[in-house]
């Protein structure tokens, strides 16, 4: 393969890239690319987790990239998931969440076998390289460097917080130098810890290198966040502010009616899709089209069908995304026909997630996660 095959496949579907130059040089130079993405182990893996990122995962192993999955425990600790239930955490971790990404990958076409999983508490157990990088790291990052990067945890800048969630940035870039990864993946919300591993990567005393003994910076990857289904506060969203409110909009398991999860039934993703927000010929702030965007669409072998009667103009077929934006913003397309054809995609593209999670040892799992999210 290519470099320039290799450097279209990486950088598809993507929010950002620092940087493309550094990318092509790391191609170029043959230099062996590895990558890896952390997730914090917080419950239900919704469709932002499971297709979208898994998505790109299966784009960087058509690359040819070595690719790894951090079962971020630790960071999950820190960030009060599961109520700050350390043992509870890495149970879910290596059950639920693992198997949960694996059929995730499998969904979108990948071989799960050839992903490297890795538990964060076994990442850092008896590894002092670990803790001496952390301090390195820290003694190159400003207190208040640090305490902005709290938004990558879903905190607001400025907010209380105790004295152990400084540290998870600083950790989420030692992360990224101890395992000597050169391509650091994540959404776009990740993107302040990625900077800062960019900017002290020269300076650490084990730094990375590239083919030719070259000290680099890691390529940061971001795909991009999808919307959640609910209703923005501010309608119409202003213009100055649609970034911030789109971030604030992400898709999110702690709000259930707004996300679909891997493994919601039939009936579920159905009542979900088609309550949606979903303007007339609004495609700047619309979940249904963005999720045609960055899910849909994201195969380039897809056919996209909208059923309609025929007193309505009859059935509509896409295989490109620019066709059904255009449609729809000439109101050409129903917003509720767009719903339902989408909820329909889901069920069908989903249906194997629901049967490997009607085995009775993942099932188990599952069930066991969904008592863990009411008690806690």
């Amino acid at each position: 393969m290519d470099v320039e095959k290799r450097f279209d496949l990486i950088t598809k579907n993507t929010a950002e890239i620092l940087t493309e130059d550094d990318l092509r040089e790391l191609l170029e130079t043959g230099t062996p690319l590895d990558q890896y993405i952390g997730f914090e182990i917080s419950g239900r893996i919704h469709l932002g987790t499971g297709l979208v990122c898994m998505g790109k995962v299966n784009d960087f192993m058509k690359a040819r990239v070595k690719c790894k999955i951090l079962l971020a425990d630790w960071h999950s600790w820190i960030n009060d998931k599961f109520g700050g239930d350390l043992e509870v955490i890495k149970k879910v971790a290596v059950g639920y969440f693992k198997e949960g990404l694996k059929a995730s990958l499998e969904c979108v076409g990948g071989d799960p076998e050839k992903v490297k999983f890795v538990l964060g508490s076994k990442l850092y157990s008896k590894n002092d390289e670990y803790w001496k990088t952390l301090i390195d790291i820290s003694k190159h990052t400003t207190l208040a460097r640090v305490m902005r990067s709290v938004t990558i945890m879903g905190r607001k800048e400025g907010e209380s917080v105790d004295f152990a969630k400084l540290i998870y940035s600083p950790m989420q870039v030692a992360d990224i130098f101890i395992q000597g990864v050169n391509v650091a993946h994540a959404g776009l919300d990740q993107r302040k810890a990625h900077v800062i591993a960019r900017e002290v990567a020269s300076k650490l005393k084990s730094p990375l290198k590239n083919k030719k003994g070259k000290i680099i910076s890691p390529v940061a990857v971001h795909h991009p966040l999808i919307l959640g289904l609910g209703k923005p506060p501010v309608w119409p969203v202003p213009k100055e502010n649609l970034q911030e409110l789109w971030s604030s909009m992400k898709m999110s398991k702690s709000i259930p009616t707004s996300a679909v999860f891997i493994h919601d039934t039939e009936e579920e993703i159905r009542s979900k899709v088609n309550s949606a927000f979903c303007m007339m010929k609004e495609v700047e702030f619309n979940p249904i089209m963005d999720w045609c965007k960055r899910i849909i669409f994201t195969d380039e072998k897809v056919v996209f069908k909208i059923e309609r009667d025929k007193k309505f103009g009859g059935d509509l077929s896409y295989n490109k995304y620019a066709a059904l934006e255009r449609d729809f913003l000439e109101g050409k397309v129903h917003p509720q026909d767009l719903k339902r054809a989408t909820a329909e995609f889901l069920v069908k593209k989903l249906a194997p997630i629901r049967r490997r999670f009607d085995v009775p040892r993942i099932k188990k799992m599952k069930e066991e996660l969904e008592k863990l999210t009411v008690t806690r």
